[in-house]
């Protein structure tokens, strides 16, 4: 994959770049090295490392202290939450670069980016690509099981076909899914709670409304599953205490037969030429229990200008170059479904012929959804996303597997604190 040709523009000075981890290193290597090659080709250094991308590590706390000390990366690649970077006030304005990649580019999508980026009327990132997780299931497995994809539907469902398709004598575990800390973990146990009906917030997104009975209801339904002695076949080993990349390692294994995550376990597996991957299919996240509405949307990662940066307008050049149509496809295609297009012009015929799965990810990523993950039925804000980052969720489904605290005390223990999150960001909740 080589850059097309860029403008011969002298700059001068250090480009200071931070890229996201991925899982997938062969994606995140060929982004730095086309990153470099074109800071390189408009006469600046470029400098650019990676950093922990997961919305519990200390990205967010780092660039609090390098905008505070007036040394603040140039350009940060990431999908942590702009509405915490907003109020924390780190990032510029960037709707005039907003206006230009939509003017060049092609629309936005999908339709949640502005709900997540735009505040006060404002852009405060730009779409780096759109992506969207799934649920990856054995074929194989699920037909030797006597399982029926079709009736996939429900969390119930999926739990019922993970004991059917369970059999430890061959090391193969139905319910390859954790609940420890991580952001597979706590997407899970959004997924779960928002399916019986349980919400983090009202629809202002100023109100907790986290102790109902509905989410106390998915809470037992969901720590069952790692409690319950009937359930204990469908586990592997160690599950308890996986974090992100575990869950890809004992699918690409072949271990067990559904697992929940980013498209970088089906990336890998077809890189690789892993045997999993010509039996995996890719399925969209479960419905709520009533079957009305999915539990997953289109979702972005973002290209985010620091406040105060030294090199803006190096910046957004590299921006424009990235994302581009001629640089970011072939990144895209390398990708495996990890980073799609965020504006509409890059959705190619040949992106789209490179995977037979890229026209259902495109379908999706056009689609409009309301759906806003933890936040729903609201968009997001600072408090809502700096709820989310603590990492409660881990916490509260430990109490309550280990039998500590009841469902019914530990939700509400945990609504308390994000209440006070609320209260403390101004949003009084009495």
């Amino acid at each position: 994959l080589r850059p097309p040709e860029a403008p011969a523009a002298a700059a001068g000075g250090t480009l200071q770049i931070l890229h996201r981890q991925e899982y997938f290193k062969t994606l995140e290597e060929e982004l730095k090295k086309q990153t470099e090659e074109f800071v390189k080709s408009i006469g600046m250094t470029p400098d650019v490392s990676t950093v922990n991308p997961e919305v519990f590590g200390d990205f967010m706390a780092k660039m609090q202290a390098a905008v505070s000390a007036g040394n603040p990366p140039d350009l940060t690649y990431h999908g942590t939450s702009i509405a915490q970077m907003f109020d924390l006030d780190l990032t510029e304005d960037h709707t005039a670069l907003a206006d230009e990649l939509v003017k060049a580019y092609g629309d936005i999508v999908p339709t949640t980016a502005s709900r997540n980026a735009k505040f006060e009327d404002k852009w405060w990132a730009v779409p780096h690509s759109s992506n969207i997780g799934g649920w990856f299931v054995r074929k194989d497995v699920a037909a030797t099981a006597g399982v029926d994809l079709t009736k996939f539907n429900t969390l119930q469902e999926r739990l019922d076909a993970a004991v059917k398709m369970s059999d430890a004598s061959k090391e193969m575990y139905g319910w390859g899914i954790t609940v420890n800390k991580s952001g597979d973990g706590h997407g899970v146990i959004t997924t779960v709670f928002q399916a019986f009906g349980g919400r983090a917030v009202d629809e202002t997104g100023t109100k907790v409304t986290f102790n109902s009975p509905e989410t106390v209801e998915g809470i037992k339904w969901l720590a069952a599953i790692y409690s319950d002695e009937k359930y204990k076949g469908i586990l592997p080993p160690g599950v308890e205490a996986w974090t992100d990349p575990t869950n890809n390692e004992a699918y690409l294994a072949g271990k067990v037969a559904i697992t929940t995550n980013a498209p970088s376990v089906y990336a890998k597996a077809k890189l690789d030429k892993n045997p999993v991957f010509e039996n995996t299919a890719w399925m969209p996240y479960p419905r709520t229990n009533d079957g009305k509405m999915e539990l997953g949307s289109g979702g972005n990662l973002w290209y985010t200008i620091m406040k105060g940066a030294k090199n803006a307008d190096g910046a957004k050049k590299v921006i424009m170059h990235i994302l581009d149509p001629k640089t970011f496809g072939p990144l895209s295609a390398l990708g495996g479904g990890l980073v799609m297009p965020a504006y509409k012009n890059s959705w190619t015929d040949d992106l789209l012929k490179a995977d037979a799965n890229f026209p259902m990810l495109k379908d999706i990523m056009y689609n409009p959804s309301d759906y806003t993950g933890f936040a729903f039925p609201s968009k997001t804000n600072a408090a809502i996303d700096a709820s989310f980052a603590t990492g409660f969720l881990s916490d509260l489904m430990a109490d309550v597997i280990t039998k500590r605290k009841t469902a019914e005390d530990a939700v509400k223990e945990h609504h308390d604190k994000i209440a006070a999150i609320f209260e403390e960001k101004g949003f009084a909740q009495k």
